[in-house]
């Protein structure tokens, strides 16, 4: 039976087998359909490797049209896609290049999820 902790909106973000004082008060079965969920729930990726997310880039489609909006940026970012081993999806540069590409949250989202897998 866990303790759980809430966001602002209501949603549980953390769960724990004891109680937390002061953060996680709230006492839930263990098959409460919002412990089920979280549990079940897919981790949020907030980066990929430099290889997952060239052969997502690939398997989109989006690989040629990436490469030249980046040949369009500075030497710094040039450099960046290039040599990066790590692509992290909140960096500036990513989001230019998703905005560029006119995705939105829940895609760039889908997007580094898909990648992790590979």
């Amino acid at each position: 039976m866990p303790f759980v902790s809430r966001a602002d909106d209501g949603a549980i973000d953390s769960v724990f087998e004891q109680l937390q004082e002061g953060r996680a008060e709230e006492f839930l079965s263990d098959d409460d359909p919002a412990v089920v969920a979280f549990r079940n729930a897919r981790p949020i990726v907030s980066s990929v490797s430099a290889r997952q997310f060239r052969l997502m880039l690939r398997r989109s489609g989006l690989l040629d049209q990436v490469k030249a909006w980046v040949a369009q940026q500075d030497g710094e970012i040039q450099d960046a896609f290039e040599y990066s081993g790590t692509f992290v999806k909140d960096s500036p540069t990513m989001m230019a290049g998703f905005a560029a590409l006119g995705f939105t949250p829940q895609q760039i989202d889908g997007f580094f999820a898909a990648a992790a897998e590979l």
